[in-house]
């Protein structure tokens, strides 16, 4: 077999005239000048503002374990057992950052990208098992609740809100409109929240001898870290299940699409996300005979970006009735399943054409 080469020096391909589909005269267009578009986040700016949190966290997560098993405080525990997720979860936010900065090359179409989105999903998941855990644990001292020093608690967690503070406005700072780094945000903000809610545990528990207000302020940080959790676990499965983005209905992008002079149908409309922020659609449009297939894509391109911000569009254009089977591409009456049933033995979604129809 003859071998070939792949220069990636340059990839100035010309998307104008890329003619396929087995010879049907068919147009397959990717949406051109995608090396101009900046998809992610700036990573070493990001990268900074992680690094710092990461620090922050690291030392005074090491003094507050010191001082929980101390002062024999389940809040102080959790709250360091916390900041051990918050750690690892900004580790592998940054990990996940630079497999995702990696080129595309070879089988990995996209590249790594979905490295954030893997990064993201562990995150939640650590939320929901150490929220499990740590729930067990505050029900048994609520029933039996142990001696609790409440000055050092109180003490350590004034500290760790003005850690957790610097540490979330380090966060801040990047790029959350990555699911990645929200998903390292979402942890040091709940750890926020567990700070204040252990100070005030600490300041009851120092005033009236109230035990019980430790094991209560673990439970209302075992229902935050529930709420960040399942977030970071249905968003990122939205993903990975190449559901559309949230806010974009397909079938109003379609019915819009549809509206474009000299487009008489649309069908196997996908719309998915590559990683987050980055959305994606491809589409099988089909114009009327003699139209301009290169201008409807144009338009339709235009649209898609400007519309929905959708700037990464795979559009297969082709005439109506031009395929020489006659099958394929012939649109039939209101009611007729010939078309849908000969397009493909697994359907692709429905049929979109001018006037009311159904989804």
């Amino acid at each position: 077999m003859a071998g070939h080469e792949h220069s990636h020096d340059d990839h100035a391909h010309d998307h104008k005239h890329s003619h396929g589909n087995g010879g049907r005269g068919g147009h397959s267009h990717g949406s051109g000048g995608h090396g101009g578009h900046s998809h992610g986040v700036a990573a070493d700016a990001d990268r900074r503002w992680l690094l710092s949190a990461l620090a922050l966290i690291v030392v005074f997560m090491a003094g507050e374990v010191v001082v929980g098993f101390a002062a024999q405080s389940l809040a102080l525990i959790s709250d360091a057992a916390h900041m051990l997720t918050d750690a690892a979860s900004i580790v592998l936010a940054l990990i996940a950052m630079r497999l995702a900065a990696r080129p595309a090359r070879g089988g990995y179409t996209y590249g790594l990208k979905r490295a954030e989105i893997l990064s993201a999903q562990a995150n939640g998941v650590t939320l929901l098992v150490l929220s499990a855990w740590l729930g067990y644990e505050a029900i048994t001292r609520l029933l039996e609740p142990p001696e609790v020093t409440g000055s050092l608690v109180l003490i350590t967690a004034l500290v760790g809100i003005v850690v957790n503070l610097a540490a979330t406005w380090c966060m801040s700072k990047a790029n959350r409109s990555s699911l990645n780094v929200e998903g390292a945000f979402q942890h040091v903000l709940t750890d926020l929240y567990a700070f204040i809610a252990t100070a005030v545990a600490g300041a009851i528990v120092l005033t009236t001898g109230f035990a019980r207000a430790d094991a209560i302020a673990s439970l209302i940080v075992v229902a935050l870290m529930l709420k960040a959790g399942i977030a970071l676990v249905r968003d990122s499965g939205r993903i990975f299940l190449e559901a559309a983005p949230a806010g974009i209905d397909p079938d109003a992008v379609a019915d819009r699409m549809v509206t474009e002079p000299m487009v008489e149908e649309i069908h196997d409309l996908h719309i998915w996300e590559i990683t987050s922020g980055q959305p994606a659609l491809s589409a099988h449009i089909l114009v009327t005979p003699g139209g301009d297939c290169h201008a409807v894509r144009r338009s339709l391109q235009r649209r898609l970006s400007d519309e929905y911000g959708i700037t990464h569009s795979t559009l297969q254009v082709d005439h109506v009735g031009e395929d020489e089977a006659g099958a394929l591409l012939q649109i039939a009456g209101p009611g007729d399943p010939a078309v849908d049933a000969e397009h493909c033995a697994d359907a692709h979604g429905p049929v979109h054409r001018a006037g009311p129809h159904e989804h």
